[in-house]
């Protein structure tokens, strides 16, 4: 052809002008799958692109700008309509939100650690601590069996709410797979090598217990949530991930720790979707992220085209996507009450509820029991756990 433009045809030069992409980056696009030209010379190999592309191009190139991986911007493009492909972008963008949140208060941590060790030339902790714990866990009144794990010991405390035909061994996998890890926290630094490892040995407890279970159906439709503290003497570390909970009761005021990894906490996110609404949303038990079963190919963090199928009885969003659990240190104070719960609780008890009764108990064993009557009372149709933690001066 040799020619800057043949009809609606533009080289490969015209057309990253156009949408203002390197002719690299659209080469490479193209090897990707993502932007293939309109029209390959057999002669010379010379890339033409239509200019009705110029607007996908273009979508691209800002997709790129806010840090989306190009797999993600394949299947945005791939989508077409243009409300489906809107919805997927807030989707990410929540996402990103979330994680830069967690990232940014462990970065936080990190700095005020590094400047307390600098001021007075050591990582200990002044004084003693130590924490005080109860566990329970009940079959909800819909379920035939619970799958719901809950732990308390000296050095974790965990929640995990299975789901699908695997689900009761994935949850008790998950908290087994913690209980020797737990046991090495020792400093700040240990105790983040400690979480990391925790949440790789979730990960494959999980898809080899699902494996092993012979339960009917395929793997990928059975997993578990996982919300876990690990305790060191002095701070406490979160494993975090689907949509069970953790609470901090300080100073009389409840605060949720952990982020829901949930299709209505996205909507919330991207301000589509209020909390009221959120709690009788009809995709409220749709989950984003979660550990499943299934063969990765032997490794502990899966491919970004590996994706969670839609159980039996935990329904999930079937865009989900496998990832390993949020980490982050929790800074702790005398005096301070933790809740760990699945949403066996969470779903059916308010938050004035169960802060009342978390503020009025005269101890963990207490507060456990009655925040599980509180949700019996209230219907209870899922399984319901609950972990309660005081950290006390020794």
């Amino acid at each position: 052809m040799g020619r800057e433009e043949s009809g609606s045809w533009v080289t490969i030069g015209t057309f990253a002008r156009l949408c203002r992409l390197s002719a690299k980056a659209l080469r490479r696009y193209d090897e990707l799958g993502l932007l293939p030209p309109a029209l390959v010379d057999p002669v010379n190999g010379y890339r033409y692109y239509a200019e009705e592309q110029v607007e996908t191009a273009r979508l691209v190139a800002w997709l790129r700008r806010i840090g989306m991986p190009l797999n993600r911007i394949k299947e945005v493009v791939a989508l077409g309509d243009p409300g489906a492909a809107a919805a997927s972008i807030r989707d990410y963008w929540a996402q990103v939100e979330a994680e830069t949140a967690a990232r940014r208060d462990l970065a936080a941590f990190l700095a005020d650690h590094l400047s307390a060790r600098e001021a007075v030339g050591t990582l200990g902790p002044v004084g003693t601590l130590g924490i005080r714990y109860a566990a329970r866990s009940v079959r909800g009144a819909v379920r035939e069996r619970n799958q719901d794990a809950a732990y308390a010991g000296a050095r974790l405390l965990a929640v995990a709410d299975g789901f699908g035909a695997g689900g009761a061994g994935a949850s008790a996998a998950a908290i087994d797979a913690l209980k020797p890890v737990a046991l090495g926290a020792a400093g700040a630094a240990g105790l983040l090598n400690v979480l990391e490892d925790a949440a790789e040995r979730a990960v494959r407890a999980v898809r080899d217990a699902v494996a092993g279970s012979g339960a009917d159906g395929e793997p990928e439709g059975s997993g578990t949530t996982l919300t876990a503290m690990v305790w060191n003497g002095a701070q406490l570390g979160l494993v975090h991930i689907g949509d069970s909970r953790a609470h901090l009761l300080r100073d009389g005021g409840l605060f949720r720790i952990t982020h829901d990894h949930s299709a209505v906490q996205s909507m919330i996110d991207d301000g589509s979707l209020t909390e009221a609404e959120a709690s009788s949303h009809p995709q409220r038990a749709l989950l984003l992220r979660a550990l499943v079963g299934g063969d990765d190919g032997g490794s502990a963090v899966p491919t970004p085209d590996e994706r969670l199928q839609a159980p039996d009885e935990r329904l999930q969003a079937p865009d989900a996507r496998l990832r390993t659990p949020d980490v982050r240190l929790q800074e702790v104070r005398p005096g301070d009450r933790y809740l760990l719960c699945s949403d066996g609780l969470s779903a059916v008890v308010g938050g004035v509820e169960t802060a009342r009764v978390l503020a009025g108990a005269d101890g963990p064993g207490t507060a456990v029991r009655e925040l599980i009557a509180l949700a019996v009372a209230a219907g209870g149709p899922d399984d319901v756990s609950c972990v309660v933690a005081d950290v006390v001066s020794l």
